[in-house]
């Protein structure tokens, strides 16, 4: 992926990541560059995203949750009043042992794209 952007990372399709090699630390961090708010914690990348009210939450978390059935990729999610934690990894990658992958950054381009067209400004 040359050029990579915000725009094309979201556009690029997830593929199974069995048998490749987890992202290296440089390569997460120029992916992190790519979007906002995203940061490396503990093998994941993670985001919080704040709302007003449970509502607004919940019908997020359906958004996340179209994004993740489109994609095939499902990220572990904590539900709160009014804040949704989102957290990505491949278990499938480094014979199974789990890492960062490129299908991480895709949907958390998708979600973050997704948010600019829901959340209020």
């Amino acid at each position: 992926m040359n050029s990579v952007t915000l725009d094309s990372l979201a556009r690029h399709k997830a593929a199974p990541q069995q048998g490749n090699s987890a992202f290296t630390q440089a390569q997460i961090d120029t992916h992190l560059a790519l979007l906002t708010g995203w940061k490396y914690a503990d093998g994941k990348i993670v985001k919080t995203f704040k709302f007003k009210n449970f509502y607004q939450t919940m019908a997020f978390v359906n958004v996340v949750a179209a994004i993740a059935h489109q994609t095939d990729h499902h990220p572990d999610q904590s539900v709160h009043y009014n804040r949704l934690d989102i957290a990505f990894n491949t278990h499938d990658v480094e014979q199974g042992k789990g890492g960062i992958s490129i299908n991480d950054f895709i949907c958390a381009a998708r979600i973050d794209t997704a948010a600019l067209l829901v959340l209020p400004i």
